[in-house]
């Protein structure tokens, strides 16, 4: 092996290689095209960075100046990128080699630069390395290997025209390693077109499949999963613990309930950003979080460092999800746990999963609040910080509290304390529960929570939601009332007491709601009692309706016979004759005669032929109805009132237009027109009325005259 490697595996404190390590580190296939299957967590990614180190770094392992990559390796998910990433971070870290990562979800900008800078390896994902090819940041003229991590997963997820054309971007005297857990036949031909004389390499392990996982399955009851959940995670208090859901929805609200009591935890979902999925991870390394809720695909290929505990809060949907999700510890020869919350709904399909993969599981039950206890208490007394040493302060300060209280009070004193820091385990029922007669409700405290009826809130989906999260029974529920924009609730004193103390007096809850303490009860009037209404007849001890006489006994409806009876046309119905009663005659068709036999409905004689029906003239010969002459006024026949006209004209005018003046006769001064008074100096008309001023005077039309101006 070379040397630079060498020590790095020993600084990392690898005593032997892994049997997938050994095989591919073989020296008589350096060089060659390798197509390796291996299970999770034997060790591929350290593997492969062996087999490619004799293609990147030189005689005495340095890698020399950083130009165009000289290895390329592809995964199939973000973090199992930069999981492989920092792997060969330290594994190459005395060779001075160059890794520069391309990962969707990051800036790429950042990529480029560092591509431009030079690298020696390069990490990613399938699509951005083929945005980084297509773009002309990356160039693989000068790539001597090609890996491909979880292949056979990087086709499931759909990535075979990437690979394809990231393989199609590669020298053809490249060196390509394929791992996969599998070998299916997609895998096959992939590695037959791509491939030069592949050497299949399939490592058996020596030891069972899992062997340093133990498997456990937890009978609870479906109202006790997530406070069996918590118990276990009192009762082992791992390092680092994970914990997988099946939707977003669960994590969400699996986070929120464990955030609520305490515990330091972390999701991982497909909602969330790469940043943020970055920082989570991160926060579990070194410490800053403990517990971890995610989905099966969020969390494909993470490895968290000293992973002890997986919990399956939702039954895996089949065997690869149960291996993929257990395979998160029991890693590098470490030990870990895979418990299974087994309702009764889901049991037998718990059994069939566990078989399927050749799995021993040990079925127990969850543990109780008693044994959580006693656990803690265990770890307590065996705590190093017994044993340690003390230094001058802390001794000098001992001292003045033996002086001031006796050991006792001082021990008790500083178990309050731990245990306030700690969260309390949870009551456990029994997998059926007899439902108890309901008490007088008793003192209480009420809450509000910050949804109302406009946000469409309801009792039915809220009292669960309280109950799961708050950690209580729904017998210490009293009253809801649900106003406009808030829903108050009634809890008993005691547990609300309870759980002020541990949670605070604000309490998140799922969906973005919060749960606050009031100060006092709302002043809302009391719907009182429901009413008494007695006990309900049974069906048996009812009267009959009635008896039930046939519509044959039945007499007529009315008092004259039905025969009597006169309808419109005062023809009794008796006389009424159907039609039944006479023989039709015989119906001949029209059919029946030949076509030409019938007789025409109408002339079939041209339009051309036919008379005109009157003294029809064209309008060219008719006669001119005669000169148009002007009528004169009418008069009185009778010696009546002559007309209004007649009247107006004197007889010596009516040959004249108009009364000629003399010509001596003074002119009449006409007034001026007024702008302001438009009607100034005329009569006025009756029923004529002025809109406006000045230009925009109008007369107004008379209302109901009815007049129309067209001619």
């Amino acid at each position: 092996m070379i040397p630079t490697l060498s020590a790095a595996l020993s600084e990392r404190g690898y005593d032997k290689l892994t049997d997938v390590q050994e095989a591919v580190s073989n020296p008589e296939l350096a060089g060659q095209d390798l197509l390796v299957s291996a299970r999770t967590g034997s060790g591929k990614t350290v593997g492969f960075g062996i087999a490619i180190a004799s293609d990147i770094l030189d005689e005495d392992g340095n890698a020399g100046r950083a130009g165009l990559p000289t290895a390329l390796i592809v995964a199939p998910t973000r973090e199992l990128a930069f999981q492989v990433g920092r792997e060969l971070e330290w594994l190459y870290a005395k060779t001075g080699a160059v890794i520069a990562l391309g990962v969707g979800g990051m800036d790429p900008r950042n990529e480029r630069r560092a591509l431009e800078r030079g690298a020696h390896i390069v990490v990613g994902t399938p699509g951005r390395i083929r945005d980084h090819i297509e773009r002309g940041a990356l160039d693989l003229s000068m790539a001597r290997a090609i890996v491909l991590d979880e292949a056979d997963e990087m086709l499931d997820l759909g990535f075979r025209e990437d690979l394809e054309f990231i393989l199609g971007e590669a020298p053809e005297e490249k060196r390509s390693l394929m791992f996969s857990a599998t070998v299916p036949p997609m895998i096959a031909k992939l590695a037959k077109e791509f491939q030069k004389d592949a050497v299949r390499v399939e490592v058996q392990s020596k030891t069972e499949q899992h062997a340093d996982i133990s498997y456990q399955v937890l009978n609870v009851a479906p109202h006790d999963a997530e406070n069996a959940m918590i118990n276990l995670l009192l009762f082992h208090d791992p390092n680092n613990a994970i914990i997988f859901a099946n939707t977003r929805a669960a994590v969400a609200r699996l986070t929120a309930r464990l955030s609520n009591r305490g515990f330091q935890v972390v999701s991982l979902s497909g909602e969330l950003t790469q940043t943020e999925r970055s920082h989570a991870l991160q926060a579990m390394r070194d410490g800053r979080a403990k517990v971890c809720v995610a989905t099966d695909v969020a969390a494909r290929g993470i490895d968290l460092p000293g992973l002890e505990l997986v919990i399956h809060a939702e039954t895996p949907q089949n065997t690869e999800a149960l291996l993929h999700r257990s395979g998160r510890t029991g890693r590098a020869g470490r030990k870990g746990i895979s418990a299974l919350l087994a309702t009764p709904r889901d049991r037998h399909k718990v059994g069939r999963l566990l078989k399927w993969a050749k799995l021993d599981a040990e079925n127990i039950d969850p543990p109780s609040a008693e044994e959580v206890q006693a656990r803690e208490e265990e770890r307590l007394i065996g705590s190093p910080v017994f044993s340690e040493a003390l230094n001058e302060d802390q001794s000098a300060f001992a001292a003045k509290l033996l002086d001031k209280y006796s050991a006792e009070q001082v021990a008790a004193a500083y178990l309050r304390l731990y245990q306030e820091r700690r969260c309390a385990p949870e009551e456990l029922g029994g997998a059926t529960r007899e439902r108890a007669p309901r008490e007088e409700f008793g003192p209480s405290t009420w809450f509000s929570l910050s949804i109302g009826r406009n946000g469409r809130a309801e009792p039915r989906w809220i009292l669960p939601m309280i109950c799961k999260q708050a950690g209580i029974s729904k017998t210490a529920i009293g009253k809801i009332r649900i106003t406009d924009d808030a829903t108050l609730i009634e809890l008993k004193e005691a547990d609300a007491s309870a759980l002020v103390a541990r949670e605070g007096e604000s309490i998140g809850m799922e969906q973005g709601l919060t749960l606050t303490k009031m100060d006092e009860a709302p002043s809302m009037p009391d719907r009182g009692p429901r009413n008494d209404r007695g006990p309900r007849k049974p069906r048996d001890d009812r009267g009959p309706r009635g008896d039930f006489k046939s519509r044959d006994d039945r007499g007529p409806r009315g008092d004259k016979p039905r025969g009597d009876f006169k309808g419109r046309g005062d023809k009794p119905r008796g006389d009424y004759k159907s039609r039944d009663d006479k023989p039709r005659d015989e119906y001949k068709s029209r059919d029946d005669r030949p076509r030409e036999d019938r007789k025409p409905r109408y002339d079939d004689k041209p339009r051309e032929d036919r008379k005109p029906r009157g003294d029809f003239k064209p309008r060219e010969d008719r006669a001119p109805k005669g000169d148009f002459k002007d009528r004169k006024p009418r008069k009185d026949d009778k010696g009546g009132r002559p007309s209004k006209f007649e009247s107006a004209v004197s007889k010596s005018d009516k040959d004249r237009p108009f009364k000629k003046k003399s010509d001596g006769a003074p002119k009449s001064n006409k007034p001026k027109f007024d702008v302001n008074d438009p009607s100034a100096g005329r009569k006025a008309r009756k029923g004529v009325r002025v809109k406006g001023k000045g230009a925009d005077a109008k007369p107004f039309a008379k209302k109901g005259s009815g007049k129309s101006f067209r001619k």
